[in-house]
């Protein structure tokens, strides 16, 4: 028998060896939902899954997560098989049989990789193979032993210590919740909560009514402030990815939980805050409230997160029916301002998105607002096509 080996595949070797998904139309159908519209454009420029971002070897990542997700979404709504095949072709590369995930590794405690796992609860209800329920096991291993601050906040990662970003919420709550409802003790539930509970005891400003983009509970990064331990400012795909966090999490857990209208009465305030600076165009800044400053500009990632949030929480009926009158602004605005169209194929794409920011790291990354503008803008980066599916979808669109 043969063993199995770790498959990091190069893009030259998969483009030889592997048949692409489906035929794919030399013109895309320009009359088809903005959804499908932008999974086949991505199918496009990304034959094969892990080729997403531009990936040149087949990686589990978050960026991957965050986009199957959504086509598994949409495949859930059109059964079209193209897009299972095209989420199977990414998992299957890198899931194996005993549930061990290639190029994963748990010690690295990165929260960013509990991504991923969010597919694999729909791929084990999709298939039947229980490769996709014991990678679920293993990715919710990590929570059991990922670092803490003293108050029980997940670390982001081992290598941030005691910080915690919005980013994080996203990435592990939503997996967490949904495991728990599926195959654990509703106890721990609790611990989801807490998670939310922390975001809204440490990091508000008081100014805005928003959170800001990270916290260091030791004080002890430069970006942090020396008193609150705060990062300087309000970045809005961070508070895009604290918005799905918060929504998607809601959808999951029973709304008879007691802390369930907790969570449903926090949301609704986080987002009257954020309608406060949604741009006359529909669309948000890159640094939320500076929109006056120079260099500022109105970016796609954010947005689409903060649209889909909306969108979704008004379809859940987590806020009233008007509401859906500001996503559907926000998606009007990404239309205009932020989508192309390429005359020869149809194949669309989102301008306009801010390719990576954190906080921290090598180079230091110290969140003022001069660094959050140099960091690169490109189109179609994975953290914008993802919600702008979501946000499509959510609205009919």
């Amino acid at each position: 028998m043969i063993k199995r080996i770790a498959k990091v595949v190069s893009m030259a070797t998969v483009l030889l060896v592997s048949p692409l998904v489906g035929a794919q139309p030399s013109v895309l159908d320009n009359t088809k939902p903005w959804s499908e519209r932008m999974i086949e454009s991505e199918m496009v420029r990304f034959p094969e899954a892990w080729q997403i971002d531009w990936d040149e070897s087949a990686q589990w990542d978050y960026v991957h997560g965050l986009n199957l997700l959504a086509v598994s979404k949409v495949y859930q709504h059109t059964k079209n098989q193209r897009y299972l095949d095209y989420i199977l072709g990414y998992y299957d590369m890198l899931v194996n049989d005993d549930g061990t995930i290639s190029t994963y590794d748990i010690d690295k405690y990165n929260i960013d990789m509990v991504n991923p796992g969010k597919v694999l609860f729909f791929l084990y209800e999709e298939t039947g193979q229980t490769k996709y329920k014991k990678a679920a096991d293993l990715l919710r291993k990590q929570l059991d032993s990922h670092p803490r601050t003293d108050e029980g906040g997940f670390w982001h990662k081992k290598r941030y210590p005691e910080q915690m970003w919005l980013d994080g919420l996203y990435m592990g709550a939503p997996f967490y919740a949904e495991y728990i409802v599926r195959y654990g003790d509703m106890a721990e539930l609790d611990d989801v909560f807490l998670q939310f509970e922390l975001i809204e005891a440490n990091l508000y400003d008081e100014k805005t009514g928003l959170p800001r983009h990270g916290w260091d509970a030791s004080k002890a990064q430069k970006w942090a402030d020396e008193t609150t331990g705060l990062s300087a400012h309000h970045w809005s795909r961070a508070l895009g990815w604290y918005a799905m966090a918060m929504v998607d999490v809601l959808e999951i857990v029973p709304a008879k939980h007691p802390k369930s209208a907790w969570l449903r009465a926090k949301f609704q305030t986080f987002i009257d805050a954020t309608l406060a600076y949604q741009d006359n165009t529909g669309t948000w800044y890159q640094v939320t409230d500076l929109a006056e400053r120079k260099g500022n500009y109105l970016e796609a990632s954010g947005t689409s997160m903060i649209t889909y949030a909306i969108a979704k929480g008004v379809a859940l009926k987590l806020l009233p029916e008007h509401y859906r009158d500001h996503a559907e602004k926000g998606f009007a605005g990404l239309i205009d301002q932020m989508i192309s169209v390429n005359p020869s194929d149809n194949v669309i794409s989102l301008n306009q998105v801010c390719a990576v920011a954190g906080l921290g790291g090598k180079p230091y990354r110290d969140g003022s607002f001069d660094y959050y503008l140099s960091e690169p803008i490109r189109a179609n980066d994975a953290k914008g096509v993802g919600p702008f599916i979501l946000a499509a979808l959510y609205l009919g669109k």
